[in-house]
Order: C-alpha cells, then structure tokens, then sequence
C-alpha cells in the first residue's frame, strides 16, 4: 500500500466557505493522498448556470484570483 493512491478527508471546502462567506455551501472537497516528495493537484468541477467555454471559464477563475481572492 505504500505506492497506492488513498482517499481522505479534507476540511478545505469549509474553510474557503468560512474565509469567503459568498461560497459557503457551495463548495465540495475531497483529497487524497499521494506517496511522493513534492505533488500539488487541484480537481476543480463546477455546474455553471449558463454554457461557458474552457477559455471563459479560466478568464473568469484568473479574472477573480487578481481581486478579492
């Protein structure tokens, strides 16, 4: 088991939602752990309200990273 990718639990979606209050409950979380020196990955679903490409969507997520977030 020592080369095995395990699922976890995580409280990360919790505390995003206590950090910004405008997407408490809105979020999910899952993690999962990798047996690796140095790994980072972000597994990002989301159900929009109206058709977006990829290239919006990531404008919209870069557009937002340079404000409040």
């Amino acid at each position: 088991a020592s080369f095995n990718i395990i699922p976890s639990s995580t409280g990360a979606a919790k505390a995003v939602g206590k950090v910004l209050p405008e997407l408490n409950g809105k979020l999910t979380g899952m993690s999962f752990r990798v047996p690796t020196v140095d790994v980072s990955v972000v597994d990002l679903t989301v159900r929009l309200a109206k058709s977006a490409t990829y290239d919006e969507v990531k404008a919209a997520i870069k557009e937002e990273s340079e404000g409040k977030l």
